[in-house]
């Protein structure tokens, strides 16, 4: 199965920034890297406001909307509190979709989780003897074996079990720490018992953006494709992904249907670029074939780079321009290689290969 064109790519003045009217951003990897913004997310966003409404999603349960808004703030992005939506929040509400109202809670988590849960009109309880109707669990340092012990006590007897988020693991600037999923897998070890998330991949949370910013073309934007992407598949919105964060180029030629996104960029000022520059798709001056013991080969076309511009045009460039094609031809080979790997019937990628030098220079890139 290939995926090759001749034809000129991304010559649509359409941006995608125009197709939506809301964005749904995800934080980490997305918009900064721990306590570092990436400069380009900032620019993009900075720009986005006066374009589309924005709401600013993440899994992490720790903080509070004030919290996120604030940090956002020091970094340069104008935010309100409103335009954070948090796990937290979306989990309180799934909570109260399952419990009456003043009913015990054992809440593993943040002070703003249990002022979340209080707010909401339920009784915060630290013991299983206090015959919780339900145990929350969001993620916080502070969660240990004793409070563990006491929610898995609760849930043998008959708690419900309520998860902010399933993230596995949880990205700082030293690298990937233990998330909230992992702690919920001793509990459900312990118990049986799988916990109902409202976080991503659920998509609870972009159907509640979606109704508070009275959206009817939002976008989802994310890093992650088991969270940001899949979240935006369940919820039936398109999405795109930014390989600035957890999910990289190899991940996306091996990703499920329901992780896949509509649109891929490098970073977030592509949604101020023509649209095709970054959906999925053969493009000028690539070829790519997926064989059927799932071995992709990558090729370059003589004389063409992307935009339908010659080797030769190139020759006058200056630096700067000769990198922002680069730049380009490297991501149009990627798009290229994905046509080829989301083909409908195409069998699994086990291996990419490089038929051509400057293919394999794309490839050694890659993620």
């Amino acid at each position: 199965m290939a995926a090759s064109s001749n034809d000129s790519a991304g010559t649509s003045e359409e941006r995608l920034i125009d197709r939506t009217d809301a964005l749904f951003l995800d934080l980490d990897g997305t918009v900064y890297h721990g306590a570092r913004p990436i400069p380009e997310a900032v620019s993009a966003l900075n720009r986005a406001r006066s374009h589309v409404g924005l709401k600013y999603i993440t899994n992490n349960a720790s903080r509070s909307p004030s919290a996120v808004a604030e940090a956002l703030q020091e970094m340069g992005i104008p935010v309100s509190e409103d335009e954070v939506l948090t796990s937290a929040q979306a989990g309180v509400t799934l909570l109260t979709s399952k419990i009456p109202a003043g009913s015990h809670v054992i809440v593993l988590g943040s002070d703003s989780l249990k002022d979340l849960v209080s707010g909401a009109g339920f009784s915060v309880v630290t013991s299983a003897d206090d015959q919780p109707a339900a145990v929350i669990q969001g993620h916080a340092t502070t969660t240990g074996w004793p409070q563990m012990s006491e929610a898995a006590l609760a849930i043998n007897n008959g708690a419900v079990y309520v998860a902010t988020n399933m993230d596995t693991t949880l990205p700082t600037e030293r690298g990937l720490t233990v998330g909230n999923g992992s702690m919920i897998a001793a509990i459900t070890t312990a118990t049986g018992v799988t916990p109902d998330s409202a976080g991503k991949p659920a998509g609870d949370m972009f159907t509640q953006a979606a109704e508070e910013l009275h959206s009817d073309r939002p976008l989802a934007v994310g890093d992650r494709l088991n969270t940001d992407i899949a979240g935006g598949v369940a919820a039936g919105i398109p999405s795109l992904m930014v390989i600035t964060g957890i999910s990289g180029h190899k991940d996306l030629l091996t990703a499920d249907p329901a992780e896949r996104p509509t649109y891929i960029a490098a970073d977030m000022m592509a949604l101020f670029a023509p649209i095709d520059w970054s959906i999925p798709g053969p493009k000028a001056g690539w070829k790519a074939e997926l064989a059927s013991d799932g071995v992709l080969q990558l090729s370059s076309v003589d004389g063409e780079v992307s935009g339908g511009l010659s080797e030769e045009s190139l020759g006058g460039a200056d630096s700067s321009q000769q990198a922002r094609f680069s730049d380009r031809r490297s991501h149009d080979a990627l798009l290229t290689a994905i046509a080829a790997a989301w083909e409908d019937g195409a069998p699994a990628v086990m291996q990419v290969t490089a038929t051509d030098s400057t293919a394999q220079s794309v490839i050694d890139t890659w993620r």
